[in-house]
């Protein structure tokens, strides 16, 4: 599975983007997520998604400002971000779990995209 973020940039606080992650390979039944990792900072979790799109799960930084999607069709994940903080600044990173597992957590990660970096201003 090869995973590409995309849609990173620099905005104001308050302002929103959005993240895409295409993936291409064995993408049946994954569970797919993001992660972020700030300067200074362990990577951390930060929202995920089953393969149905049916359950989801965030962090509690970003719950009420994020909202993780994806489209199968287009094997492709999204993340919503709105009312950006400065400290949501981070290179924000794709990842998947192989296998028809129902895991949105992605209490384990097989796959990683390269990131795309955020950065918020206030």
């Amino acid at each position: 599975v090869q995973l590409q973020a995309s849609g990173g940039g620099s905005v104001q606080a308050a302002d929103s983007l959005r993240l895409s992650c295409i993936a291409s390979g064995r993408t049946f039944g994954n569970s797919m997520g993001w992660f972020r990792q700030a300067p200074g900072k362990e990577r951390e979790f930060v929202a995920g998604i089953s393969w149905s799109g049916a359950n989801t799960y965030y962090t509690d930084s970003v719950k009420g400002r994020f909202t993780i999607s994806r489209d199968n069709a287009k094997n492709t994940m999204y993340l919503q971000m709105n009312s950006l903080k400065p400290e949501d600044t981070a290179v924000y990173y794709c990842a998947a779990r192989q296998g028809i597992v129902n895991d949105p957590k992605l209490s384990r990660v097989d796959y990683w995209g390269e990131g795309t970096l955020v950065t918020v201003s206030s």
